[in-house]
């Protein structure tokens, strides 16, 4: 059984670890609780643009220094930011470890934002929007949060737009990190063939070193949903629809019951209920997928496909046909043991891929303070009940509830 350790350092900042010896790689990231969502009208995209800046440059290492920092020994270095976190992380063999902290720690609390590579990062962005326009899956996506979370920073674009990106300046990158940084929200993270004591040497000489930061900032929180519906005309030969709402935030007592019944319904197996309808059945779409999403203050569910437009009608009669099942009847004592051991197998399995679950610790730091153990989590999912099933389709599944978001081919 696999062991994680955490510990906190003097100056607030939370190591988490997971000690692997059958494996020569180490992963290792550091996680800012802070995002997208931290962001106003006039600075969306910041979060996204202050991630991309980190690489191209610091005190003590250019952006080619940065490159090759891990390149070199066939190592990768990369960064996300999401609603609620940036992430810096490394995937390398175990003997450079220490590299890989020193780079990390360098470009997070570092980066000089060098003005000449300012204007080139701010193309490149500009580019990474236009790609994200062309691809209607994820301009869906986006559309929808848009629609669910309106008037609020979650609805925002993690991109920015083309006014705010083109317009940002050295000193509103030095102004957000100064103004958002806090000790208290950030995680180191490591799992792979280094032992305990090398982590807490490495945190001792790269981390607690870090001055004492706290942050005043507070985030909006999210308490008006309003059901919408919304047409738009894009270049796409297929109708794209996306069917969602809020939904529960990280802590609520509903969060496992409906991650449990938001799997059945649409979840990645081939035999979801709205994959065996829809595409199985009646052959309307090549994919079909349901998601749910949990925030520290609400939630995000959404389902998501693309037909053929004079094929929406009947899709949309059937995925609602098949949410009042869930909504009317309860499963059997065999489907729920079914729906229980398939989600089970799909959390063992993700726990295979050790830069996901090194991944899957930092998060679960920031956001529960500590990494519950998988027999924990299997508790849990067993103690759902039937009935508990049936009373979070009928709070979530409500048609009344749904927001829709139909993007339409142009000569429609």
């Amino acid at each position: 059984m696999r062991t994680i350790n955490s510990f906190r350092l003097s100056n607030g900042i939370r190591v988490v670890h997971q000690y692997i010896p059958t494996t020569n790689i180490v992963h290792c990231g550091i996680f800012l609780g802070v995002g997208s969502r931290d962001e106003t009208p006039k600075n969306q995209g910041i979060a996204h643009f202050w991630e991309h800046m980190a690489f191209k440059g610091t005190k003590r290492r250019t952006s080619l220094d940065i490159i090759e920092s891990l390149d070199s020994i066939g190592g990768e270095l990369n960064a996300f930011t999401d609603k609620e976190k940036i992430v810096f992380y490394a995937s390398v063999r175990d003997r450079y470890f220490e590299r890989a902290v020193d780079v990390l720690t360098d470009i997070t609390f570092k980066s000089t934002f060098p003005v000449s590579e300012l204007e080139k990062e701010r193309g490149v962005i500009l580019e990474e929007m236009s790609m994200y326009f062309d691809s209607p899956d994820d301009s869906l996506q986006d559309e929808l949060e848009a629609l669910i979370f309106k008037n609020h920073p979650l609805g925002m674009n993690i991109l920015g737009s083309e006014e705010t990106v083109k317009n940002f300046r050295k000193k509103d990158f030095v102004s957000f990190f100064d103004e958002h940084a806090d000790s208290r929200k950030i995680v180191f993270s490591v799992i792979g063939n280094v032992t305990l004591d090398d982590v807490e040497r490495m945190a001792r000489k790269y981390f607690e070193r870090k001055p004492l930061m706290k942050s005043n900032a507070k985030r909006k929180r999210f308490q008006v949903y309003k059901q919408e519906e919304k047409i738009l005309q894009r270049e796409v030969k297929q109708s794209r629809c996306a069917i969602g709402r809020d939904a529960y935030p990280l802590l609520h007592e509903n969060r496992i019951p409906f991650y449990v019944m938001s799997n059945i319904i649409g979840g990645p197996g081939m035999n979801s209920k709205l994959s065996l309808s829809v595409r199985e059945k009646h052959g309307l779409v090549y994919a079909i997928d349901a998601n749910y999403m949990a925030y520290s203050d609400t939630g995000m569910f959404a389902i998501y496909f693309g037909t053929e437009p004079k094929q929406v009608s009947k899709c949309m009669k059937l995925i609602n046909r098949e949410m009042e099942k869930l909504r009317h009847r309860r499963l059997s004592p065999s489907e729920l043991a079914s729906a229980k051991e398939q989600i089970k197998g799909q959390l063992a399995l993700s726990e295979e891929n050790n830069l996901g679950l090194m991944i899957m610790m930092g998060r679960a730091i920031i956001d529960h303070d500590r990494v519950p153990p998988l027999k924990e989590v299997f508790e849990k999912i067993d103690n759902v009940s039937s009935s508990m099933l049936q009373s979070v389709a009928n709070e979530m599944f409500d048609e009344s509830k749904l927001s829709y978001l139909f993007m339409e081919p142009l000569n429609k």
